[in-house]
């Protein structure tokens, strides 16, 4: 993967390019840089005033689901543990305005350490399965031959004059 050029570099071309040492094109190729990047910097220093790249801010964006949104989600479980997804979707809606998708909500509940229990309704089927894992498939065992004390059609044919 490759590292961005180092706050040293920056200076080198950027105090170059104050001195009328050439055009940023000529530096750039001096210094074996872009023209883009040479320009990119040229044109932040200009706004920023500051030679020093900047500092790099938290990447994606920011999550609706505060502290107190995430205390609130576990009083709702604590107080009705079999509320759905879906249910709880809507008192984030109705109750503190987040509006969140039933996926996010779900990665939100593992992340605090709430899991989904399920609760089976049916009894299971009686019927047994079609396939065992245990049951044969009607092949041979493996590192078994079929071929004993066979004749092979490699061998030397005796024949008589």
């Amino acid at each position: 993967m490759a590292r961005a050029y180092s706050d040293d570099l920056r200076r080198k071309i950027l105090e170059a390019h104050e001195n009328g040492e050439g055009s940023l094109r000529e530096l750039a190729e001096r210094f074996h840089v872009s023209v883009a990047w040479a320009k990119s910097i040229s044109a932040f220093l200009s706004r920023t005033g500051k030679k020093e790249k900047p500092p790099a801010g938290p990447r994606g964006r920011k999550s609706r689901i505060t502290t107190e949104a995430i205390e609130y989600l576990r009083l709702r479980i604590k107080a009705q543990p079999d509320r759905t997804l879906a249910e709880l979707q809507e008192d984030l809606r109705t109750d503190r305005n987040i509006e969140i998708g039933i996926t996010q909500l779900w990665t939100v509940l593992r992340r605090i350490g709430l899991r989904l229990k399920k609760s089976h309704s049916m009894l299971p089927s009686r019927t047994a399965s079609a396939s065992k894992r245990s049951a044969s498939s009607g092949g041979r065992k493996p590192g078994t031959s079929i071929r004993r004390k066979s004749s092979s059609s490699t061998k030397a044919v005796l024949r008589r004059k």
